[in-house]
């Protein structure tokens, strides 16, 4: 199920060159292996980018040189220079910026430690270190057609998962065993791997809102979590349905009844030029009035892409500046409620922000579904 085609990266680095490569640096080094990825399509384990106006160059050691020429070749790979570490990273990094002249580099702040820093500023002592915050990851915010094509594949694929649930999730079942074969489901759907460690959480276990799956078998009157996604081309997405073992109470219904009305509040909150806080607020409006605000305990929802945790973050306003939501976003819509007492409940879709509201990536049934 992968695209016969990719995106243009090297539109994506033209990009960054045209507007932080100049007056302020010389030079930029990427350290986050996503955002390597993201630009040059490189998927390793361990490289650097280093961009200026005139060049990049993908720093890599011998593992990787002649894939990454190779690819280079036939174009899955971005056009950009490759130099091959002899020794250690931070010498190959010190001996291209010394043929390139740059004296004011950026590094991204949030992926370097004290370490890493440290030892490039020892190999580059004449080199101004600046740090750098987001750059590749607010080009990341908004999906190109490319990937937004991505995503629907991706979505309709685990769509079809869901509406195999019915096969796997059976009293007497174990957590673990249910979890297995959802994952075993991903893979004859197409996906490379699971998005993240799939989620079973059954009857007390449910109320934890990242629980993992025990040998706890499913047992009558208990609620329980399915929270599964998986990786398409390199992109993830994340979906939640529900399930209840035998018929339902009439607390567990209501339960369940307020988390899709919240659910439905946020999708219909979703459009262009909002805070990404009102999403939260719709639905977080709706928990509160029925009593359950308290039992409301994450955010809203999460950005995806080549990571299932990504911005934007779709929560309650914190001091920074509000985020504004744009055309092309790609984020899960999530609330829960949880209640140790009961169990726990939440629903997940996830939607591509288009200019008239939202389209849902993820449509499958989102009834409680009986087994």
């Amino acid at each position: 199920m992968s695209s016969s085609s990719g995106p243009d990266r090297a539109a994506r680095l033209s990009v960054l060159q045209s507007t932080l490569i100049g007056p302020h640096l010389d030079a930029l080094v990427i350290s986050s292996l996503d955002n390597i990825r993201y630009l040059t399509g490189f998927g390793g384990s361990s490289g650097l980018l280093l961009i200026t106006r005139r060049a990049c160059t993908l720093i890599t050691d011998g593992r990787y040189e002649l894939a990454v020429r190779a690819a280079i070749s036939d174009g899955t790979i971005a056009p950009v220079g490759v130099a091959r570490v002899a020794i250690r990273y931070d010498l190959t990094l010190a001996e291209c910026l010394s043929l390139l002249g740059g004296r004011k580099v950026g590094f991204e702040a949030a992926h370097v430690t004290v370490a890493t820093l440290q030892a490039w500023q020892k190999v580059l002592p004449d080199v101004i270190w600046s740090d750098t915050h987001g750059l590749v990851e607010r080009q990341r915010l908004i999906k190109d057609p490319w990937e937004q094509e991505v995503f629907r594949r991706a979505g309709k694929a685990l769509a079809g998962v869901a509406l195999r649930l019915r096969e796997w999730v059976r009293a007497g079942e174990s957590e673990r065993d249910v979890a297995a074969a959802i994952e075993h489901g991903l893979m004859e759907a197409g996906f490379a791997k699971p998005a993240f460690p799939t989620i079973v959480a059954s009857g007390p276990n449910s109320a934890h809102p990242h629980a993992r799956p025990t040998a706890r078998p499913l047992a009558s009157g208990d609620l329980v979590v399915l929270d599964f996604g998986g990786e398409l081309d390199g992109y993830c997405v994340d979906l939640t349905r529900m399930a209840v073992v035998g018929p339902a109470s009439a607390e567990a219904e209501a339960l369940y009844a307020s988390v899709r009305v919240a659910h439905q509040a946020a999708l219909d909150a979703v459009r262009p030029g909002i805070e990404t806080s009102a999403i939260d607020a719709a639905a977080r409006g709706v928990l509160e009035s029925r009593g359950l605000g308290e039992a409301f305990l994450h955010g809203t929802g999460h950005g995806l892409g080549l990571e299932v945790h990504e911005a934007p973050r779709i929560a309650r306003s914190g001091p920074e500046a509000p985020e504004l939501v744009e055309v092309g976003m790609v984020f899960t819509i999530e609330p829960g409620a949880y209640l140790p007492e009961l169990g726990g409940v939440r629903l997940e879709d996830d939607v591509l922000v288009t200019a008239m509201g939202c389209e849902v990536l993820t449509e499958a049934p989102r009834d409680l579904l009986v087994v």
